[in-house]
């Protein structure tokens, strides 16, 4: 066994991370030795209850060199001298070259630090994200002599060059991701089969066990006890809340329901004025961020879980969003789209409903069809849940995440 595994976050805490934080916990229980390393500091002070469980002690790396210019040059001092370190600024300016950007820079500062201030029974880094992450990653491997892993997920995926992906899938150990949609496209610039595996994120279903009876029948006929919609998302492009609301704003004016968003995120200010304009602000409610306890008590109290995942201009887009997986376990019936592994989850009338992404007018008929039909709601979400509970529990991607972490390491750490 390799020792130490330092874990490299984009950032940690993170509320919108929780399968992140769950994994790590997880592997904790299972016995591996962890350290986190976050290239950014928290911005959000609520945590949920599995960081507290998380035993990890924290490395936060500069977050751009003028913040600490000293660290940065002290480390790079030390580095400079490691056999690794000519190996390592080669790949940095390679990748600067077709990459000229701050970024880039500020990514290889990071490494140095990383390399330097890494803790000494650490064998092996492994990254959350192919981008910004793996980066630095792979430059402190190169520097310490390390082997390095990656997880990868979906917007590091598609808003990165296929150059960059191939030379991280060469370079790394090996690399998990979450669906099988995003294991083929790795697997085709991956220099071998076994590169690339599909690990499943799946749930800690002891965290989201079952639900209670939910609360009545609702019709949609009583505006004091209207049928609630609601999704939980990052209010970005790719989540397809501009369609979501386009759709609300097409049902039947008769219908009584209610829309709860939990998140936040850069366009939540314009969804917000956007809900203004279509005549939808009484019956939304944006709730902003929320602990892992209190969107659970939210999916609890719904009819009715959306989430419009689309593709976004600059190729970004949903991997196997773990708020469907969250929500099918609670039995509440999902509606989404036919991006990328959401099929892989949702079985279009049997075990959710699925319309094309973009489609504002099909996505108001699958809500409407569920406001009035609590009946097909019940049997949705019934279905969801036992789906949930027998493919997509979290247990066998640990076990395998175990196997692969202590596997033989095909290089060794720098003595």
């Amino acid at each position: 066994m390799a020792g130490a595994f330092a874990f490299v976050l984009k950032g940690y805490p993170r509320l919108s991370e929780t399968f992140i934080a769950q994994e790590i916990h997880a592997l904790e229980k299972a016995g591996l030795d962890i350290r986190i390393v976050s290239l950014r500091h928290p911005t959000e002070e609520r945590r949920h209850p599995v960081h507290r469980a998380i035993r990890a002690p924290i490395l936060y790396l500069p977050e751009y060199v003028r913040d600490e210019p000293a660290r940065v040059v002290r480390a790079w001092r030390r580095a400079r001298r490691r056999p690794g370190y000519r190996d390592a600024r080669r790949a940095w300016l390679a990748d600067l070259r077709r990459d000229p950007t701050p970024n880039r820079a500020r990514r290889f500062a990071q490494a140095v630090v990383l390399s330097e201030e890494l803790w000494p029974e650490v064998g092996h880094l492994h990254a959350h994200f192919i981008h910004t992450p793996g980066s630095v990653a792979r430059y402190a491997s190169l520097i310490r002599r390390l082997p390095w892993t990656c997880s990868a997920h979906a917007k590091d995926i598609w808003t990165i060059p296929e150059w960059e992906k191939r030379e991280k899938l060469a370079d790394c150990r090996w690399l998990v991701t979450c669906t099988e949609a995003n294991r083929r496209h790795l697997l085709a610039l991956a220099p071998s089969p076994d590169r690339v595996e599909r690990v499943y994120h799946g749930l800690d279903l002891e965290r989201f066990d079952a639900p209670a009876p939910r609360p009545g029948s609702r019709d949609a006929s009583q505006s004091s006890d209207p049928v609630v919609i609601l999704s939980v998302g990052r209010a970005v492009e790719k989540k397809g809340y501009g369609d979501l609301l386009a759709a609300l704003a097409a049902l039947p004016k008769h219908l009584e329901w209610r829309f709860e968003h939990v998140g936040t995120g850069p366009a939540l200010g314009r969804l917000q004025e956007a809900a203004g304009r279509l005549g939808l602000g009484p019956r939304v409610r944006w709730l902003g961020a929320l602990t892992q306890e209190d969107v659970l008590e939210r999916y609890r109290n719904a009819d009715i879980f959306v989430l419009a995942s689309r593709i976004a201009a600059d190729g970004d887009r949903d991997g196997l969003p773990n708020v469907l997986m969250e929500a099918q376990s609670q039995a509440l019936p999902c509606v989404s789209t036919r991006v990328s592994a959401i099929p892989e989850l949702i079985e279009d009338g049997v075990t959710g409903l699925l319309c094309p992404q973009r489609d504002p007018a099909a996505l108001a008929a699958h809500i409407e069809r569920l406001i009035v039909d609590a009946g097909l709601r019940e049997a949705l979400g019934r279905a969801g849940r036992q789906r949930v509970l027998a493919n997509f529990g979290m247990r066998a991607g640990i076990e395998r995440l175990v196997e692969r972490f202590r596997a033989p390491p095909q290089r060794s750490a720098e003595p």
